[in-house]
């Protein structure tokens, strides 16, 4: 983490806070308490604010802001509250079924890892994952924490069709697909969850600075979710938990 905050000009429009050049637990609860604080300001002018692993990109609107205006309004919020970190945190379950045709190179991921697909399976499970930013499109979680045991490196080439809703693992990252897309993360499973849906507002319920715990599920007991997600009549569980709760 830098030892003073970066602000940098991203044309006419956008302005980029850095925080640092690594990827850290840290940066990602200063992250979230100045984009929280921020929120909470509603600065007439700021037009989108999106935080990354180690940034935040603020849209304007130049004609009601200045870059130098923004850099005060965004220092006075650095030098506040923006340090501390809350005691409680968004916990998100995600039933997943694994393997089979669901999670297609499950198989691979315990080959290269030297252990059976019921260990990778347990590993998986067993970790709470921060999300660290969203991205690449709506809905796609970029996760920190999994297991180095685990760790597994992309495909050599990437599938040019992935259902939504697989959940993947590329090198120390794991993450899940929204929408269907090509890819190059290895598939280990798939949750009957919508991670995106555009007739509900807002269309995704993950945001960045959440936590989620992956739930194993059977092929029956997906189908009977998928089928109340389906008809809108499935609840996802989101609690709040203190940190001290988490499996990290």
């Amino acid at each position: 983490m830098y030892k003073e905050i970066k602000f940098l000009p991203a044309g006419d429009t956008a302005l980029v806070m850095e925080f640092g050049d690594t990827i850290e637990k840290e940066i990602n609860a200063s992250i979230a308490n100045v984009v929280e604080n921020l929120k909470k300001e509603n600065v007439d002018g700021i037009v989108d604010i999106l935080p990354t692993y180690r940034s935040i990109l603020i849209n304007y609107d130049p004609i009601k802001l200045t870059f130098d205006e923004l850099v005060d309004i965004l220092n006075n919020l650095k030098t506040g509250d923006a340090g501390n970190v809350s005691e409680y945190v968004r916990l998100v379950e995600i039933p997943t079924v694994y393997g089979g045709e669901y999670g297609p190179d499950i198989d691979f991921v315990a080959k290269h890892a030297g252990m059976s697909k019921e260990e990778v399976i347990k590993i998986h499970s067993g970790t709470d994952y921060l999300v660290y930013m969203m991205g690449f499109i709506p809905g796609f979680t970029y996760l920190g924490g999994l297991d180095e045991r685990i760790a597994t490196p992309r495909l050599k080439t990437p599938r040019l069709k992935i259902e939504p809703g697989s959940v993947g693992i590329a090198s120390n990252q794991t993450g899940m697909y929204p929408l269907e897309s090509p890819g190059g993360w290895q598939l280990i499973g798939r949750t009957p969850l919508k991670l995106y849906d555009e007739t509900v507002n807002p269309p995704v319920f993950i945001q960045a600075g959440d936590y989620i715990r992956y739930v194993p599920i059977d092929e029956s007991e997906y189908k009977k979710i998928k089928e109340e997600v389906d008809n809108k009549k499935y609840k996802v569980n989101i609690k709040k938990v203190k940190r001290s709760e988490l499996n990290e």
